[in-house]
């Protein structure tokens, strides 16, 4: 291993390479004062003293990280003179020079921005630091490809459905600078790639205490709720944390943004429009598809930045259109039904004969009129009026009831089947449910009932 001793001898060139040793003149001995970035340390009896300590110092740097090259950061200047008395402190010129003597290593700076942020031992270790950088967002075969491409080449029109990079670069300006460091600055490869991605080596983290929610917790560490769950993978913001949890609360900062652009060639669908026309044969409210929607498709090429693996930007090169959207054509009723009804009532089936009258009928009271054997199923509204209920009530099945809005109210009971809710305006004759047996029925038929201000009357009276 070698070592790059930069030591600068001062205006005062040593006259004797002895080392403690007494000159020709009977008695004068020669004495080295040291000096380091022009401060005097002391007075020693021999250079060695300080070559052996520096020499020292560097194997106990090269014992802990052996593939450095280091040398001296500081100017030692030793300044010789002959005296008769000697007088030295070997001992604390070594003291004073552990304070003022830095051994550096040989590193080279990834600098971004113009602004040094790690430092690597080697300066391919730095080049694979950038590279493993993008190597977080494209893999080594796309990557080496790229690198061997001839950036003067044309390359061929891309087919339906493929993709490719085209270039993978920094964000930010990039460089390496050759310098030198103390060696605790150095960083592996693995720490450089993850300091430069997340601004820090360790992640910080926060017990959850009783009181806490995940809004409480963010606010507390400076960070958005979002970047919060974006550093603690899984979790979402109605996500549950119970005291004693563990989330990581480090705020991120990417010191180096890598951005891809990417070629791509694809069939994308056109979204079909919806056109409204008028019929002002069909009710109000109601609606009917008159005509199917159907997609349309075209093929795009575009140009897609992502930094980071976000996308960031997006052109659209060229774009043909290879089947057009039908639109959907949807009619609207605009025909106003009255909700008043006119007080007399249409028969609510479609053929049929009452099968049980209204009156007393095995030993309590039988509100309304049975209606059975129709011609089919259909049960009508006996005239205009609004839904006030629709659903299953009892033993009376399946019931509707419709309010005609002049002081009479109908209701129809074990329907099978419902076709109108609660709120909608319904017209005299219009089917609004099957006949059928369900609650407390005998067999299939329709309970049909009359209520006139709230008192029960008999059908009879109001069926024409």
């Amino acid at each position: 291993m070698r070592f790059m001793k930069r030591t600068a001898i001062g205006a005062a060139v040593v006259s004797s390479l002895a080392i403690g040793t007494v000159s020709a003149e009977s008695g004068i001995n020669t004495v080295y004062h040291v000096y380091v970035n022009g401060e005097r340390l002391g007075t020693i009896d021999s250079k060695k003293v300080v070559e052996d300590y520096i020499e020292k110092r560097q194997n106990q740097l090269l014992a802990a990280q052996p593939d450095i090259t280091v040398s001296l950061d500081d100017n030692v200047v030793y300044i010789s003179e002959k005296v008769f008395r000697p007088v030295v402190d070997n001992k604390e010129v070594l003291n004073k020079l552990s304070e003022n003597l830095e051994i550096v290593a040989e590193a080279y700076s990834i600098i971004i921005n113009d602004e040094a942020i790690a430092y690597v031992d080697k300066k391919e270790k730095a080049e694979d630091v950038l590279r493993q950088m993008k190597l977080k967002y494209v893999s080594e075969e796309v990557l080496t490809e790229i690198e061997q491409r001839d950036p003067e080449a044309t390359l061929p029109p891309l087919e339906e459905g493929q993709s490719r990079i085209l270039d993978v670069t920094f964000t930010e300006k990039v460089s390496i600078n050759k310098e030198h460091v103390t060696p605790d600055r150095l960083f592996t490869v693995e720490d450089a790639v993850t300091y430069l991605s997340k601004g820090t080596l360790e992640e910080k983290k926060y017990q959850v205490q009783n009181g806490d929610v995940l809004g409480s917790i963010a606010e507390k560490h400076g960070l958005a709720l979002q970047d919060l769950l974006s550093i603690n993978p899984g979790m979402t913001d109605e996500s549950t944390i119970k005291p004693g949890d563990e989330l990581n609360v480090t705020a991120l900062t990417s010191y180096l943004h890598v951005a891809i652009q990417e070629e791509v060639y694809k069939r994308e669908s056109i979204t079909f429009s919806r056109e409204i026309v008028e019929n002002k044969e069909m009710n109000k409210g109601d609606k009917k598809i008159k005509q199917k929607g159907e997609n349309g498709e075209k093929l795009v090429n575009s140009l897609i930045t992502k930094v980071n693996g976000q996308v960031s930007n997006q052109e659209i090169v060229s774009s043909e259109v290879v089947k057009q959207p039908v639109n959907e054509i949807v009619e609207k009723g605009t025909k106003v039904i009255p909700s008043r009804g006119s007080g007399v009532l249409g028969w609510p089936a479609v053929g049929g004969y009452v099968s049980s009258e209204m009156g007393q009928r095995w030993g309590r009271m039988h509100k309304g009129i049975d209606i059975a054997r129709p011609s089919n199923r259909s049960i009508l509204a006996a005239d205009n009026g609004t839904v006030v209920s629709a659903s299953y009530d009892g033993g009376y099945g399946n019931r509707i009831v419709i309010n005609h809005n002049n002081g009479l109210k109908t209701t129809y009971s074990h329907l099978a089947s419902m076709s109108v809710s609660v709120g909608q305006t319904v017209t005299k004759g219009q089917s609004i449910g099957i006949m059928g047996r369900t609650g407390s029925s005998t067999g299939v038929h329709l309970h049909f009932e009359v209520y006139h201000n709230g008192n029960l009357v008999n059908p009879r009276n109001y069926l024409r």
